[in-house]
């Protein structure tokens, strides 16, 4: 995807946004946005880190077809400042991918398990979602760091992947199955594990066992 085709593609799917500084993406003027900083509540904690995990066998592929969206800037901050303009970027961004992308098993996508892809064609399922908004968002200007692919068990006890966003707020979820941003204790779902914030194998979120794959819609 080339720069800045992200953030036109928002604009056709009917989210008016602006660029302002550098790069950052805001809604337009007027532009109402149903989610408030406030709902977010008190500061909460983070999801604690139990240890190393190895990471999903389709994100290992991912990141030989596109190395620069695995690649771990250690100069960047592991975690983010959350203000009302940040806050609006990414409720934004998380509705705008939600609404225009069209879901779709892998194997009924690509006729394999699980592929973790950009969402490129229009289609996807979880996990293509959730890159396709980090990437925006990273265009954007959001560290790329402090947001970190995770893996979950959803409320059917299948495999699913999120986007976690590390904040001073506490680490915030993007989903593909809800537009709200939340609070990763409110999602209901079992964190099982994440990307690490630096180069090397994933952090474990818990004891539970990792899905083989992510393969949810």
């Amino acid at each position: 995807m080339r720069q800045g085709s992200g953030i036109r593609r928002l604009v056709q799917s009917g989210i008016a946004v602006l660029a302002l500084g550098a790069g950052a993406l805001l809604p337009a003027a007027g532009q109402a946005v149903a989610q408030t900083l406030a709902s977010l509540g008190t500061v909460a904690q983070p999801a604690a880190i139990t240890g190393e995990a190895k990471p999903v066998i389709a994100w290992t592929e991912f990141c030989r077809r596109y190395p620069a969206e695995c690649a771990v800037d250690a100069s960047e901050p592991e975690v983010v400042t959350l203000t009302p303009r940040l806050w609006q970027t990414v409720v934004s961004v998380n509705r705008a991918v939600n609404g225009s992308k069209r879901p779709v098993t892998d194997q009924e996508h690509w006729g394999v398990p699980d592929r973790w892809d950009l969402a490129e064609d229009g289609s996807g399922d979880c996990e293509d979602f959730q890159l396709l908004k980090r990437k925006l968002l990273a265009q954007s200007g959001l560290p790329r760091r402090a947001m970190r692919m995770t893996v979950v068990i959803d409320e059917k006890g299948e495999g699913h992947a999120v986007l976690m966003l590390r904040t001073d707020r506490g680490d915030l979820i993007l989903d593909n199955k809800t537009s709200a941003v939340l609070p990763w204790q409110r999602t209901g779902y079992v964190f099982i594990k994440r990307e690490a914030q630096d180069a090397g194998p994933w952090v474990s979120l818990g004891r539970a066992i990792g899905p083989a794959v992510t393969a949810n819609r």
